[in-house]
């Protein structure tokens, strides 16, 4: 077998973070602005993790993160998501991460942790984190709020996993996430479509909304 071809065993926290709203700014504001956006996140992700082992890979807007244990993973991700969510051009992000072990292989990861943590990622609601045992058990040691979701069926993922939501931003407030865009507000260009309404970052967002509200649904 070849050294490209080779295999190894090894336990590994595993991290999905991905821009929640990529997709529906791609599609109201085109591929320019679209990828735009996603060179400031992959800036901010190289910096955050500057002095860490790097991104294993990206996938579209998504990075899949790979750290030796639990505790460096939440210090990491402290300081991006934190980052993130300061970042008036980004809108939120999502993330999950799981723990265990891994097979490695040609520089990337294998295996039924790697897609717990892929199913969890795609749980996380705009500005959320969610996570399994190992990584809440080291935030709350670490004193971060750590709240308690119970079990979740996830697909193609047999029995139920405990999850729990890890606050290492933030929390965004869910009545001041634009429908479409997931741009959080309140920041000077956001305003509100009606008294009592969603909140959009422009005319452009207030308008796909209008046209098919069913596609972005409220959260």
């Amino acid at each position: 077998m070849s050294q490209t071809q080779s295999s190894t065993n090894a336990s590994a926290t595993v991290a999905f973070i991905d821009l929640a709203g990529f997709s529906a700014i791609a599609d109201v504001y085109g591929d320019a602005s679209a990828i735009a956006v996603l060179e400031i996140f992959e800036s901010m992700v190289r910096d955050a993790l500057s002095g860490y082992e790097p991104p294993i890979k990206w996938i579209g807007d998504e990075a899949m993160l790979s750290f030796p244990e639990p505790e460096i993973a939440i210090q990491a991700l402290g300081t991006l998501l934190q980052a993130c969510r300061k970042e008036p051009r980004l809108p939120l992000t999502r993330t999950g991460l799981n723990h265990g072990p891994v097979i490695r292989r040609a520089g990337d990861l294998f295996g039924s942790t790697v897609n717990i943590a892929a199913r969890i990622a795609a749980l996380a609601s705009p500005g959320q984190l969610l996570a399994t045992q190992p990584i809440a058990e080291a935030a709350a040691a670490r004193g971060i709020l750590v709240r308690d979701l119970g079990t979740v069926a996830l697909r193609s993922v047999a029995g139920e996993v405990p999850l729990y939501e890890i606050e290492l931003a933030p929390s965004a407030d869910p009545a001041w996430i634009d429908p479409v865009c997931k741009m959080h507000a309140p920041y000077s260009s956001y305003r509100r479509a009606a008294p009592q309404g969603p909140w959009f970052c422009s005319p452009r967002c207030e308008e796909a909304y209008r046209k098919s509200p069913q596609t972005y649904p409220l959260p």
